[in-house]
């Protein structure tokens, strides 16, 4: 499930063994949509218009449609959830695509952003009902996470850490979707993409099941200390405003061209395990391609982490830290996040859904 409005990021990720799958209620949104597989909901509830906000109808046109979300679902082996929270689909409908996706016994990992603060001033009324998006967003979260194996939170308001003061708006949101993608295609390259160093599905499913919230970071660098920099970005995750440290399950994947060496795999790895809990069950995986020559990219996807930690994530996500922790600062250039090197080519994968 991915948001029509900003579907177009991460439908150019495509490869075999994966479908995107967009939904929504508004019908005139799908056909815009660079989704290949659309699956409008609630069209008896909504009549193909949107959900004006209001998450109760998302639920609804979600509970409406469930059984072609059921069928679209069949046969994957992970399926991940992405959305806006705070809207009415995606804070509606994505915790009902979950429970589906979970009783199915599908690997299930949300992924989702948390509206920026000025966004909190918009007020919708849907039959004489004032609907709040953070009072929408919180409750979407808390939904959700009940529903998925691994949740992934995003503020958006992290991206002021990262931003300058000429960023304009809709670059933001922009930026905001492609944390999204980077996210989603970071886990799924490291199941499907083959690599010198493999990662089989078994293993990361042993690092993301029965999870609860965990975090997300993307570092990318080309400079001379190009792995240590990779390496850092990822692992102090700037967008959720914490490390890695005391993860108990970390899965992570190095990316680099040809002229990656043996020494830079080194030392990211030193770099991350230097980090995490010394029990950690630390998977990774190691993928050359020419395309990437110059480059190195680390995605980590970190777990286990405290219950107060997991708490706070899901009622206070701008805030939430990792043992008290003051939100960091971030080198990561805009560029660097919103990277548009080309995705090397894939093998026959397992299936998975967006």
């Amino acid at each position: 499930m991915y948001r029509c409005n900003s579907f177009k990021n991460l439908a150019p990720c495509s490869s075999q063994g994966v479908d995107f799958f967009a939904i929504n209620t508004d019908a005139q949104a799908l056909l815009q949509s660079a989704a290949e597989n659309p699956i409008q909901i609630g069209e008896l509830l909504t009549r193909g218009l949107g959900t004006g906000g209001n998450p109760l109808l998302g639920e609804q046109a979600a509970e409406e449609s469930k059984e072609a979300i059921a069928s679209a679902l069949k046969g994957s082996d992970l399926v991940f959830i992405t959305a806006g929270m705070g809207g009415g689909t995606g804070s509606g409908a994505a915790p009902v695509v979950a429970q589906i996706a979970k009783e199915a016994g599908y690997l299930t990992v949300g992924v989702v952003t948390y509206p920026f603060s000025f966004e909190g001033r918009k007020r919708t009324v849907q039959a004489g009902v004032l609907f709040s998006v953070f009072l929408s967003a919180l409750e979407a979260i808390e939904k959700l996470q009940k529903n998925v194996d691994t949740l992934i939170v995003i503020p958006n308001d992290r991206l002021l850490d990262i931003a300058d003061e000429q960023t304009r708006l809709q670059d933001a949101f922009l930026l905001a979707d492609d944390v999204l993608r980077q996210g989603v295609q970071g886990i799924s390259d490291i199941i499907t993409i083959p690599g010198l160093v493999n990662v089989d599905f078994a293993d990361v499913k042993a690092v993301m099941k029965d999870s609860g919230t965990a975090m997300l970071g993307v570092g990318v660098s080309s400079s001379k200390n190009r792995a240590e920099e990779a390496a850092e970005q990822a692992t102090l995750a700037p967008l959720i405003g914490s490390s890695i440290q005391s993860a108990t399950g970390v899965v992570y994947n190095i990316t680099g061209g040809k002229d990656i060496t043996l020494q830079e795999v080194n030392r990211v790895s030193q770099v991350v395990t230097s980090l995490a809990d010394p029990s950690a069950n630390i998977i990774f995986g190691a993928v050359v391609d020419e395309r990437y020559n110059g480059e190195i990219h680390v995605t980590i996807i970190a777990t286990g982490f405290t219950q107060s930690f997991q708490k706070n994530l899901l009622t206070d996500p701008k805030g939430a830290k990792v043992g008290g922790q003051e939100s960091m600062k971030s080198s990561v250039p805009l560029q660097s996040l919103t990277s548009s090197s080309p995705s090397p080519s894939r093998s026959p994968a397992r299936k998975l859904f967006f």
